[in-house]
């Protein structure tokens, strides 16, 4: 062959694409050639749908044997597990398909019900019909119950499935007819006597474990908890090795940033205690998920990617024959290539139009059906309905190491009601009509005669329940199975102990102030809980969690000692290795480090404060953040720790509006006590003091860990402190101090005195300076004497004021009772000025009850980046603002003249930022390059306090930092850094 006839050789590629090795040097060319050769001659010779299987076998192969190469983002719409690898299925299937119908029907019977004339309080029939056989495989043969040798599954039920969830608890004999009718209806009947919409635990407190109808929160959630369960495990507080996390979302849901946002953590710890069950109808509430795509290849190719193992179920066994007969790829193909909006089209059409529609536009793929009749492909099923193809993928997934598992099961919504079936609006139905009942009852062969449906009608004005009796075979079969398993399921149970909690002693240091030093109360609430962490009893259950952030907070001194927790400690060198605060990780450590994820890091804290019930272990989750990225940012995944009873403490650190300065607008919190008090589980607290801080944490501790609350084992609340980064004097606890008062919300912290004038100051947090340094002002330069409060939540004042009223209201020949805060500012008529660092809408949430002229100074209006002299200036609330403002409640009440008001604001120029351009502010922001400990990995904020000097043997020159017996040229390395 001469060198013009020789055929052309393929060029050698420089880089290989798809996440392949790239820019990697050939070693043998040749070689390369004679494999690029080959495969060139199968696409020639043999086609490309046959090049193509032979490429997957390889890769198939490769893995196999352990070779390098990445897995493919999806794979052909089949089922992920081939006929010949199902396992063989241990149970009888025709009861179970029996005990499916029950279940099918009274679910469906129950939400029609509860859309009777005169009731019509909604629901959701779809969802459940889809899902039945995905959760019934769960319930029979896998979901591990609290009474399981192992400890018994987490389980996370889909929330608009609950309808069938109740209908089981039904035939179980948990439940009864008249809950099911009272679906609901919570309180008309009583107490306790109708049924919640959703999995409420609040609402049902021995019924449900987790809340999940907030869309996308399941996913994170469910996450969090698995990682939880392990860093129990590894830190030895309780054997969690037999335990799994089930999840089961929607595919529409899984369009929430909270449903994918999380999923690389659980591939990143190798979370294979988790499972989720993707629920794929293909629908979401108005219409398909996406008509002109494919959700299941596009969440495949997400799950994948994020390194989880992805299991397909996407055909019924009545399909393996005819993928037997594809020799040549036509059938894979139309599947890989229909969207959804054309699967959506032919679950509600016949048989003889997915002949045409789907079959009929291919000779090959016609052939392949000749020898069906329309209704037997009308009947073809999708695979998240077959027993035996979902068992086989549950199977899989408990048995998979490495990897968490997601399994995509494709259903048709409503399956089974023929009115509902596959139709864009069976979300918003409802109801079903006599005719739909009767055609639903066929389907499902229950033995209800048409009188039975008609009698029912007549009685009730709706279709009747079905149980086939306690010793029918079904039943005895469904409860010989849970018992198997360990019980029924969903079940919540508290079975942790009363905690043996600190002495008074663990707050001896925090009461005696700071001394010389100005301390900022977030370092503080960190010394306490360093304190906390020392306790022989408790010390173990504290779990510390920071979104990245732990430097900021002055936490870093922890690193040493309590270490970071990482499943796979710590395989490297710390760059910070040489110093005495250095970042260490261990796979025992107990600290939660969550990176920059608010997120997961309320996810983490839902799962340690439930502890007490998901494992009967108390564990105290202690939840440090920047304040505005707390109630803004993850409000709704603490309105979901409320409902899951979780319990703990949210620190909002960096509070306030004018006190974190030189961050600006979105850094700027003046409003989270105002979304505090929308959750009705939080008891919020804007402490001045360290000693109001001892008082408030330890009665924390005592209410959600103590021997109180409605079981003799602590109360369901989440106690939030907003905390700032401002150094300020803290004064050792008074004698006599009101503790009382402190808890309730309000306290006399100074007496006037003089014989002039008299107002009353109340400030909050930060703001307790203002009102002290404005009560020193008003009697030495205006002759006015002044009470100053301290006012450590506002919120509780409110909601006890509230209670005051509505006790008064139900019980009008009783004596009145009076607000608390009434009772305090008593009967004088001196001019109450209340001040925080929160809009105004904070402080007036008491207005009402103040006996007295009120007046309220706030931080109204975004937040900026500025000094804090000059921050309070423009908002108006520093100590010359309060000034001011007492002097013209006193003008108005004619205690004073109101010339004296309008020659204090000339004086001290309230309306002007400009006037203190010059006032220094202690505790700014050092110079970066003078400080690299210390700070924040996202902003850049300072250290909360100063740093003092360092002393010999123990040192505290970073934020409280104590290391006892540490060489002096350690000291000075260390202080020198920071």
């Amino acid at each position: 062959m001469t060198e013009q006839t020789q055929p052309e050789r393929p060029p050698i590629p420089s880089v290989i694409h798809e996440g392949l090795p790239t820019q990697l040097p050939d070693i043998d060319p040749e070689e390369t050639l004679e494999w690029l050769g080959s495969f060139d001659a199968l696409v020639e010779g043999r086609g490309r749908d046959r090049a193509r299987y032979v490429m997957l076998r390889l890769l198939e192969r490769a893995r196999e044997s352990n070779v390098g190469v990445p897995a493919l983002r999806s794979t052909d719409y089949i089922n992920t597990i081939p006929p010949e690898r199902e396992p063989w299925f241990p149970g009888d299937e025709d009861i179970e398909r029996r005990i499916r119908a029950f279940i099918r029907w009274n679910a469906a019977v129950m939400v029609s019900s509860a859309n009777r004339k005169g009731i019509e309080v909604g629901g959701h029939i779809a969802t459940y019909q889809s899902s039945a056989s995905l959760y019934e495989v769960g319930f029979n043969h896998f979901f591990r119950g609290k009474d399981h040798p192992g400890g018994g599954d987490q389980i996370y039920f889909q929330g608009h499935a609950s309808p069938g969830i109740y209908a089981r608890a039904f035939l179980e004999g948990r439940l009864d007819e008249e809950q099911l009718y009272r679906f609901r209806q919570e309180v008309q009947h009583g107490q306790g006597a109708g049924l919640s919409s959703y999995p409420h635990p609040r609402l049902m407190s021995d019924f449900w474990e987790f809340p999940t109808v907030s869309m996308g929160l399941t996913g994170i959630n469910s996450i969090y908890q698995a990682r939880f369960n392990r860093y129990l495990h590894n830190r030895g507080v309780k054997d969690t090795s037999q335990q799994r996390v089930w999840a089961f979302l929607g595919d529409g849901e899984m369009a929430e940033p909270e449903s994918l946002g999380a999923i690389r953590v659980a591939a990143r710890e190798e979370l294979d205690n988790l499972t989720w069950v993707v629920n794929c109808n293909l629908q979401q509430l108005d219409g398909p998920v996406t008509g002109n795509g494919k959700i299941m290849q596009e969440l495949e190719a997400n799950f994948r990617g994020a390194g989880w193992n992805v299991i397909k179920v996407v055909w019924g066994r009545e399909w393996d024959d005819l993928l037997a007969r594809d020799v040549n790829g036509v059938l894979v193909n139309k599947m890989n290539t229909t969207p959804d909006g054309d699967f959506q089209t032919f679950s509600v059409e016949d048989g003889a139009y997915t002949r045409e529609h789907f079959f009929g536009d291919d000779e090959r793929l016609r052939k392949m059906v000749e020898h069906m009749t329309d209704r037997q492909i009308e009947l073809l099923p999708r695979g998240g309905h077959d027993y035996r193809k979902v068992y086989a993928a549950f199977d899989a997934a408990t048995k998979h190491v490495g990897q968490p598992t997601v399994i995509l099961a494709k259903t048709i919504k409503g399956w089974t009601i023929d009115a509902l079936e596959g139709r864009n609006a069976t979300h918003q139905m409802k109801k079903l009509t006599p005719e739909d009942i009767k055609k639903f009852r066929d389907r499902l062969r229950l033995p209800i005669s048409d009188r039975d449906l008609e009698r029912s009608y007549e009685e009730t004005g709706a279709p009747p329940f079905f149980h086939p009796g306690a010793d029918s075979p079904e039943i005895k079969y469904m409860m010989e199975r849970r018992s198997q398993l360990g019980g029924s399921i969903p079940r919540r149970v508290e079975r942790a102990e009363p905690l043996k909690l600190p002495s008074d002693a663990a707050y001896k240091d925090i009461k005696q102030g700071g001394g010389k030093n100005k301390v900022a109360t977030t370092m503080a609430v960190v010394r306490l809980l360093k304190e906390w962490m020392r306790d022989p009893e408790i010390g173990k259950r504290i779990v510390p969690i920071a979104p990245d952030e732990y430097r900021t907070f002055g936490m870093d001194a922890m690193f040493p000692s309590a270490k970071v927790y990482n499943p796979g400690g710590q395989q490297y060198e710390s760059v910070d290795r040489k110093l005495l605060l250095s970042y260490k990780e261990s796979a025992q450590g107990q600290m939660l480090h969550e990176g920059i994820s608010e997120a997961g890091a309320l996810a983490s804290a839902t799962a340690a404060g439930s502890a007490y019930s998901t494992h009967g272990e108390h564990m105290i989750p202690f939840y440090i953040f920047y304040s505005m990225f707390g109630f803004q940012r993850t409000g709704d995944s603490i309105w979901a720790m409320a409902d899951q009873l979780s319990r703990g403490f949210l620190i909002g650190a960096t509070a306030g509006r004018t006190t974190l300065t030189g961050e600006g607008l979105q850094h700027a919190d003046g409003h989270s006590p105002l979304l505090a008090a929308t959750n009705p589980a939080v008891v919020h607290y804007d402490p001045a003091f360290a000693y109001e801080i001892a008082h408030i944490m330890k009665s924390g501790l005592e209410r959600m860990y103590g021997t109180g609350g409605p079981h003799g084992n602590g109360e369901n609340v989440i106690f939030y402190l907003t905390v700032y980064n401002e150094p300020v004097h803290q004064p050792a606890e008074p004698e006599g101090v009101d503790v009382e008062g402190i808890l309730k919300g309000l306290h006399r912290v100074s007496a006037a005195e003089g014989d002039g004038p008299k107002v009353r100051l109340l400030g909050s947090g930060v703001g307790f300076p203002w009102v002290e340094k404005a009560a020193e002002m008003l009697r030495e330069e205006w002759g006015v004497a002044a009470d100053t409060w301290s006012v450590t939540s506002w919120n509780e004042l409110a909601r006890d004021a509230i209670a005051a009223e509505d006790w008064n209201l139900l019980n009008p020949a009783e004596p009145k009772r009076t607000a608390y805060v009434t009772d305090k500012l008593g009967d004088g008529n001196a001019p109450v000025v209340a001040v925080s660092d929160y809009m105004t809408a904070v402080p007036m949430q008491i207005a009402r009850w103040v006996p007295a002229d009120y007046r309220v100074l706030g931080t109204d209006g975004f937040g900026f980046a500025d000094t804090r002299p000059a921050a309070r200036r423009y908002f108006r609330v520093d100590a010359e603002s309060v000034v001011v403002q007492a002097l013209q409640a006193l003008a108005d009440a004619g205690e004073i003249e109101v010339d004296k008001v309008v020659e204090a604001r000339t004086k001290y120029r309230i309306d002007d930022p400009t006037a203190v351009q010059g006032v220094q502010q202690e505790g700014g922001t050092p110079d970066r390059s003078q400080a690299p400990v210390g700070w924040s990995s996202r902003t850049g904020a300072k250290p909360s306090t100063p740093v003092p000097p360092p002393t010999v043997g123990r040192v505290s020159c970073l934020t409280g930092a104590e290391i006892a017996g540490a060489p002096e040229a350690s000291i000075r390395r260390h202080c020198a850094l920071v």
